[in-house]
C-alpha cells in the first residue's frame, strides 16, 4: 500500500488535527469535519505513518457505526501527536 507522508498530506493532517483529543469519532464525523472521502484509508495512511488509531464497531439502528479514536496512551502515538501539534503552532505563527 502506497501511504502518503503526513508532512506532504493536508488531507491527512486535517484528519489527524480532528483526532488529536483522544476523543472517539464515526466515519461520518471525520468525513464531514475533516473534508475527506475515504476515512478507513485516511486512518490506515495514518497507522502507517505511525500512529496508534483504534477502531471499534457499534450496531446501530440496524446498521453498522465504525468508530475512531487516536491512542494517545500509546507512547510513540504521543510523542508524534505532540510534534504534530508542535509544528501545526510554528506553522500558525509564521
Amino acid at each position: 500500500m502506497h501511504s502518503a507522508s503526513l508532512e506532504s498530506s493536508p488531507r491527512l493532517q486535517r484528519v489527524l488535527d480532528l483526532l488529536l483529543d483522544g476523543q472517539e469519532r464515526t466515519t461520518l464525523e471525520i468525513a464531514m469535519q475533516a473534508q475527506v472521502c475515504a476515512v478507513n484509508s485516511c486512518v490506515a495512511e495514518l497507522r502507517h505513518n505511525g500512529f496508534a488509531i483504534n477502531c471499534r464497531q457499534l450496531s446501530a439502528r440496524g446498521g453498522r457505526v465504525w468508530l475512531y479514536r487516536l491512542d494517545l496512551s500509546d507512547p510513540a502515538t504521543a510523542a508524534k501527536a505532540a510534534s504534530f501539534r508542535q509544528l501545526a503552532l510554528e506553522g500558525a505563527d509564521g
